[in-house]
């Protein structure tokens, strides 16, 4: 009805009140918003409402130009100051933008005595993103120096969630120009600052730009020590949070604990937002490979969750050729995505699968077959090597002392006996499968319960359906910028 309404040309439209239209909004309207949020959360000490200014930043990136931020710089900031003139030294006034800018700047702006530190750290974020999303990494780097260097002077809660976004994008701009090993030592002393002054978002984010650090070169040993000896807390963030787990997750698989592994990366995928697919789809792939490991299979659902069937198909195709237990089927979609598994860093887990190849051949063949000789064992799981029965007769000791298969060598004859197979719900097996799906399930209860958000004194006093509407109104709407912001960041 609106569409029709607003492009109808009788006179009827031109009776509607004025006030019953909604104004589109502009860059200008939101940088305005914006403004009072830092404002009044600087002067009432409210972090939340700084975090609802970033939400909104995320949201208006993509309309960001020099002449809109040259415009708010000369509304927020004095312009005799010494931030303005070093924060304008970032941008250049484009020429196309004066009715912006006549918008954006005020027409008396009042003598301020100082500039808010709040204030003062958004405008470095905005033109960091400006920057980044330009693709001007150089400029980029020096003005993250220039506000970690202003950081440094500050000590305030209601900037710790714009210095938490700085330490990211610092990080970020470094990454993206291969420099990821000169920042190492100021981040380490950033995070030993947070701890210090207990400014435990930044903890949290520098402390997995650390670990990102050192896996980008793969330091596993120095991210391990650093995460052990890392002060611990609750978690702020979410995003922070999903970040970890899929780290701690990386780390526990190359230390081959691969139990502890799959929880965290399976965790950190469940966590994730619906937004963050690209994140999401690095959790499974690594989840898929660490439970090929523990001799599991994935269930083909997992290959076909929405957005992922491309990116998951070279894992589908490996799964596949692990779960037939064919080695040279094996070897063959190996070799095809080699470059791909590189790309992801798994391609050395995936060495480690051929192991698991041939115990599951085996396994089949043990199932198969009550007596096969060892020479049929190396032909079917197509062994190349000088002497394949030798081969075949250690990896089957090796699978029988290991469990993996219930059967005995007869070295007299060169076969391998398999006993047979007892009824498995005879056995421990089925209770524990069914205890670990309650340890699961109770897990996630406990995490949602701790999840639980109320207001202050709910308890004490019932509020209106007034103020319930308005309430349920802004929760709505930051979900919506929260969820933007998370398929910006993963």
């Amino acid at each position: 009805m609106k569409k029709q309404s607003t492009a109808d040309p009788e006179p009827m439209q031109v009776s509607v009140p004025a006030t019953t239209t909604t104004a589109p909004t502009t860059p200008t309207t939101n940088l305005k918003e914006i403004q009072s949020l830092i404002e009044t959360g600087a002067y009432t000490k409210e972090v939340r409402r700084i975090s609802r200014a970033v939400c909104l930043t995320i949201v208006l990136r993509r309309q960001l130009t020099n002449g809109l931020i040259s415009g708010f710089f000369s509304r927020v900031l004095p312009v005799n100051s010494e931030a303005y003139k070093r924060l304008s030294s970032y941008v250049s006034k484009d020429s196309g933008s004066d009715e912006m800018d006549i918008d954006a700047a005020p027409t008396a702006q009042p003598a301020a005595k100082h500039v808010l530190p709040e204030m003062e750290i958004y405008c470095y974020f905005l033109v960091l993103l400006f920057l980044i999303d330009q693709k001007n990494y150089d400029l980029a780097k020096v003005c993250a120096s220039d506000c970690i260097a202003r950081l440094k002077n500050l000590n305030k809660r209601t900037v710790d969630v714009l210095a938490s976004r700085i330490y990211f994008y610092y990080s970020l701009v470094h990454e993206l120009t291969n420099s990821l090993a000169e920042i190492r030592g100021n981040l380490l002393a950033l995070h030993r600052m947070a701890t210090l002054r207990h400014d435990e978002l930044g903890q949290e984010t520098l402390l997995n730009l650390l670990l990102r650090n050192y896996l980008h070169y793969n330091l596993y040993d120095q991210a391990e020590k650093l995460r052990s000896k890392a002060p611990r807390f609750e978690a702020h963030s979410n995003q922070q949070f999903c970040r970890y787990l899929f780290y701690l997750g990386k780390i526990r698989t190359i230390q081959l604990e691969y139990t502890d592994a799959k929880e965290s990366l399976l965790q950190a995928a469940r966590k994730a937002p619906s937004t963050a697919r690209g994140f999401r789809i690095q959790c499974n792939k690594w989840a898929i490979i660490v439970r090929l490991l523990l001799g599991e299979i994935p269930e083909r659902r997992v290959f076909m969750q929405k957005g992922m069937k491309t990116a998951l198909t070279p894992y589908f195709e490996l799964t596949n050729a692990v779960r037939v237990g064919d080695l040279e089927l094996f070897r063959t979609v190996a070799d095809k995505f080699a470059s791909t598994f590189a790309s992801d860093g798994t391609r050395n887990l995936i060495v480690r699968l051929r192991h698991n190849v041939i115990r599951t051949g085996l396994r089949n063949i043990s199932i198969a077959y009550s007596r096969i000789s060892l020479a049929d064992v190396a032909t079917k799981l197509r062994l190349d090597s000088d002497s394949p029965a030798a081969d075949a007769e250690s990896i089957v000791a090796k699978a029988i002392r290991d469990g993996a298969i219930d059967a005995t060598i007869d070295h007299a004859n060169g076969w391998m006996v398999s006993k047979e197979t007892g009824d498995v719900y005879s056995t421990n097996e089925p209770q524990a499968a069914f205890n670990s799906r309650i340890v699961f399930c109770l897990n996630m209860h406990n995490e949602a319960v701790k999840a639980l958000r109320f207001p202050p004194n709910s308890h004490k006093e019932k509020e209106s359906a007034e103020k319930r509407r308005e309430r349920q109104q802004q929760e709505q709407e930051l979900a919506k910028h929260m969820a933007e912001e998370d398929d910006d960041e993963f």
